[in-house]
């Protein structure tokens, strides 16, 4: 089995599936990326930026640093090789940009990994009090719940 550079972070697992997950099911990653009502988009936006740029100014370290880069290339490949190929567009971004989210939280929070397997409802109020690991892993829980199901 081949090393990844992020295996030596404790939420590698968690990482890894993010991008087996963007891999296997695109579609209901931008769905997730979508649950935010017209209404609240902006506030939602704004809190999103504000949650990344602080992850990864968390990640700026040279060992997360280092992992956040190569996680985020193995996403990118990996939403490439998926159903992306023929025609990247918007709906392509949405769900690359909601699993940078997470990949971000989940190099730079040691301590977030549970959010992914919360409840959805939990998830969006501590999203909703400006958590930032939770507004960047809302999609990553939305999409986990939902995949669980078809196990």
């Amino acid at each position: 089995m081949t090393q990844t550079a992020w295996a030596h972070l404790p939420n590698a697992k968690h990482i890894d599936w993010v991008i087996a997950s963007l891999k296997a099911n695109p579609e209901m990653w931008v769905a997730a990326w979508r649950t935010r009502d017209a209404a609240r988009y902006a506030a939602w936006n704004a809190a999103r930026v504000a949650a990344f740029d602080a992850a990864w100014n968390t990640a700026g370290e040279a060992a997360r640093g280092a992992a956040f880069g190569a996680a985020f290339d193995a996403e990118w490949d990996s939403a490439w090789d998926s159903a992306f190929d023929a025609a990247w567009n918007t709906a392509g971004e949405a769900a690359r940009g909601a699993a940078t989210d997470a990949i971000a939280a989940l190099v730079a929070y040691d301590d977030c990994a549970y959010m992914i397997e919360s409840e959805v409802g939990e998830l969006k109020i501590i999203a909703a009090f400006g958590d930032q690991k939770a507004v960047l892993l809302l999609p990553a829980c939305i999409v986990y719940n939902e995949t669980k199901e078809l196990v």
